[in-house]
């Protein structure tokens, strides 16, 4: 019996977990996090106490499910109520300084600020301009404009259209919806891979795509698993 309700408040929990969404857990407001924790104890007592209806743990499961779903109804619609559920950034550090209330209301220490500075990359905290603790709990850094990396439009660069590279064989198997995709056919992947003397599908761990038909193959059984990228 204990088996039996295991599986079945894990396929209810998954059905469940489906319908309110893909978020990362970084990504989860106060509010989700204490909707996940509810509903991974009502799974807990589900199984593991013999007292509890299987079938009221799945209607409390619903109910809070439902009601993270509505929440997140009203809340795309509302303003206010996204401000006073969700929260707001909070203000760490504000043109270079650092906001000591900010520090405060995030709950923060100047040496955790450092650390999350660090994990971000700058390891030197004066060549941050402002961070902001977004209402999921993680810090966003913008770097002073001197210390920010070029990209090709501050030098007038024109650079190509590069796009999503499709993988198009993996683990030595063709990825055939993968090829309708991109309007191309098995026969036109196999004759560009033997062009490039790969004559045996089943030795290519990963063969990629991009939108200018540039192929890249990784091989099996070797150091470096990489053989370039090919026109």
């Amino acid at each position: 019996m204990l088996v039996v309700k295991s599986v079945g408040s894990l396929i209810a929990l998954f059905i469940l977990t489906n319908a309110l969404g893909k978020k990362q857990i970084n990504q989860l407001n106060m509010f989700d996090y204490v909707i996940g924790i509810s509903i991974g104890n009502v799974v807990a007592e589900m199984t593991v106490n013999k007292e509890v209806v299987f079938f009221d743990g799945i209607i409390v499961m619903t109910v809070y499910s439902l009601t993270s779903l509505f929440i997140s109804y009203i809340t795309s619609k509302s303003i206010i109520l996204r401000r006073l559920i969700s929260g707001t950034p909070i203000t760490i550090i504000d043109n270079g300084r650092i906001i000591q209330k900010g520090l405060v209301s995030s709950k923060l220490d100047i040496n955790e600020l450092l650390e999350e500075a660090r994990l971000s990359g700058f390891f030197d905290i004066s060549e941050i301009e402002y961070a902001f603790m977004e209402s999921n709990g993680k810090i966003s850094f913008l770097p002073k404009s001197k210390y920010k990396s070029l990209t090709p439009n501050d030098v007038k660069m024109k650079v190509p259209f590069k796009g999503i590279c499709t993988n198009v064989i993996i683990d030595g198997k063709i990825m055939n919806n993968n090829l309708k995709s991109i309007k191309k056919t098995k026969e036109w992947l196999i004759t560009r891979l033997k062009n490039l003397k790969y004559e045996n599908i089943d030795n290519l761990l990963l063969v990629t795509v991009d939108t200018n038909e540039k192929i890249t193959v990784f091989e099996k059984n070797v150091d470096s698993n990489f053989y370039g990228n090919y026109e």
